[in-house]
């Protein structure tokens, strides 16, 4: 596509984008859709080769996502729409397969990796006492940066999310989403319908923009740079904002 007919969809996208946060519009909507469906097919096309869902399925997924992005944007804050709407449809098409199957097709080299990958990790954390980074542990296991974070990626989404899996905070430390919850012995992120309700009620009690940037980061899955955008802030705001979630999500189920 030439530069003038991308300039032209974009700007027909951000006129139907303008006129549809004014009337709210079905017909309108449906045209958004439509003009930004290759997002979604984009989407698809990468997770159909690593589950066992078929391509038609996941299309109408992530056009689930890409009507919540139309809903929820907003012109004035001067983001991109398709940068905005690619975490909405990744992340449903994730929350699909994590919910319909137990498992994602992982290439087998892959799996090797990860075996040493656990061990870089145990080895940095005897000596060093914290996780290693991403880059320490691409250099470690001589691959490029890019690859590591696509096979952290595909592992993630392999089995539901564990509550083990370090979470990065932005700084030189980091913790794991386990430690939100009372009882260590728990493995899984599938918590029992106790947990669930006291974690949703935690939640409440955090203040608005400490909220949304834990529900976007630990629910949704979007980057921290992702978050940034998505409510015009800072990475650096986004990653304090996690660090004091998580603090005080800790406390208020302790004290509960």
């Amino acid at each position: 596509m030439s530069n003038i007919a991308t300039d032209e969809l974009k700007h027909q996208i951000s006129q139907l984008l303008r006129e549809y946060q004014q009337s709210r519009s079905e017909k309108v909507r449906n045209q958004l859709v439509e003009l930004n469906f290759g997002l979604v097919r984009k989407e698809a096309y990468y997770w159909v080769n690593q589950c066992h869902e078929s391509y038609e399925d996941l299309l109408q997924v992530g056009s689930i996502g890409l009507i919540k992005a139309i809903e929820k944007f907003e012109l004035s804050l001067g983001n991109a729409f398709s940068s905005y709407a690619m975490p909405y449809i990744r992340g449903e098409i994730q929350h699909y397969l994590r919910d319909k199957s137990v498992t994602l097709k992982i290439p087998r080299h892959w799996l090797e990796i990860q075996q040493k990958a656990v061990a870089v990790c145990r080895s940095v954390s005897e000596e060093y006492h914290r996780q290693p980074t991403d880059q320490e542990l691409a250099a470690a296991l001589k691959i490029s940066l890019s690859e590591w974070q696509e096979i952290k990626l595909a592992l993630i989404n392999r089995t539901p999310l564990s509550l083990d899996v370090p979470i990065k905070d932005g700084e030189e430390d980091s913790s794991c989403l386990g430690e939100l919850v009372p009882d260590p012995k728990y493995r899984s992120f599938q918590l029992a319908q106790e947990d669930q309700i006291l974690l949703q009620q935690a939640l409440v009690k955090l203040e608005k923009l400490t909220r949304e940037v834990v529900e976007y980061v630990f629910f949704h899955e979007f980057t921290q740079k992702e978050v940034a955008q998505l409510l015009n802030i800072s990475v650096v705001t986004v990653s304090r904002r996690v660090k004091k979630g998580l603090e005080l999500l800790k406390n208020i189920m302790d004290d509960g």
